[in-house]
């Protein structure tokens, strides 16, 4: 594990030049389409908004043979602008292609959702390399699969303070089989409140919630370095326990990644399914680059001084330290 952390210092190094915000900043869009009749639809269009007059600068493309039946109905809600309303095509959706203007000049994605008269929902990832879609006129399930599979992955690759966490485990946990049950706590845990969050069972504001994530990352960077110095911490006698009690707090944050695209209630256990598998992936991923880096570091022959095996413990405290007082600041 020496050389683990000599090998992970540079990606703590470029974490720390992150945003607070780029840190769990994940609020995609969201379009919902449902047949009202062969030829008509109702249509929500959810985008993340600072207030009535601020949100993201996403228009919806739609065929050119759709009029609209009821005028467009604004309301601000939760974050977002919703945008309701009632459309006609005439020979219906199927085989006609679907984009959102704007989506190129932003990082954020937009989760669209056709229902068909069948009862089978085609969903879609929209990103700005890939800012449309044509409905299908058969859905097919493991698209829909494989959709939610991908944001997950996503979100937790783009989760900087969730892989600091993880990689906080790593640098405190020495032995194969240590890490490994502290790891699988921590997966327990925030598989639990991921799903609880996203069914509606537990609410945790947004706010406090960042703030004391933020906080785990701090706490294990304290850890580490007594570790370091020879000192038995909390942390050392019992990983397993600050993974799971801190994996609780990381689900509800996984969870912000899937609720806040609205999802009807129906289709919230298969999407939560695939969107965890797709966390779960990519934070295996995560742990296999850890050490993959580390072998390479062993390899290399480095030398290593005790000062520089001490830096990614600092890092991820001074990472840890920063984003708590820019999220903490906010409530006060």
């Amino acid at each position: 594990m020496t050389w683990l952390r000599l090998a992970l210092a540079l990606i703590l190094a470029l974490a720390l030049a992150a945003p607070p915000a780029a840190a769990h900043e994940v609020r995609p869009a969201y379009l919902e389409i449902r047949p009202l009749s062969a030829e008509r639809y109702a249509l929500l269009f959810k985008v993340p908004a600072l207030d009535e007059n601020y949100r993201l600068g996403l228009d919806l493309r739609l065929p050119e043979e759709a009029r609209d039946v009821s005028p467009p109905q604004l309301t601000f809600e939760a974050g977002a602008q919703l945008e309701r309303r009632v459309i006609e095509i005439p020979g219906g959706l199927a085989g006609r292609r679907i984009s959102i203007d704007g989506l190129a000049a932003t990082v954020t994605d937009v989760l669209a959702r056709v229902e068909h008269s069948s009862g089978l929902s085609q969903v879609e990832r929209l990103t700005p390399t890939r800012p449309g879609f044509e409905v299908a006129a058969s859905p097919l399930l493991a698209r829909r699969a494989l959709t939610y599979f991908l944001t997950g992955v996503e979100h937790i690759i783009g989760g900087i303070d969730h892989l600091l966490f993880v990689l906080g485990l790593l640098l405190l946990v020495r032995g194969w089989k240590r890490v490994a049950l502290t790891i699988t706590a921590f997966t327990a845990a925030h598989s639990l409140t991921l799903a609880a969050a996203t069914l509606g069972l537990i609410h945790v504001p947004a706010g406090p919630l960042e703030a004391a994530i933020a906080m785990s990352i701090l706490f294990l960077g304290v850890e580490i370095v007594h570790a370091r110095r020879g000192q038995v911490t909390l942390g050392t006698r019992y990983p397993w326990a600050i993974a799971f009690g801190f994996g609780l707090l990381h689900g509800c944050g996984f969870a912000s990644g899937l609720a806040a695209t609205g999802l009807p209630q129906g289709d919230i256990p298969f999407a939560l399914l695939f969107f965890n598998l797709g966390v779960e992936t990519g934070q295996l991923a995560f742990v296999a680059l850890c050490y993959a880096l580390a072998h390479a570091a062993r390899a290399a022959q480095l030398p290593l001084t005790r000062t520089a095996g001490l830096l990614p413990a600092y890092l991820v405290g001074t990472a840890g330290a920063y984003w708590t007082i820019a999220q903490t600041l906010p409530l006060l």
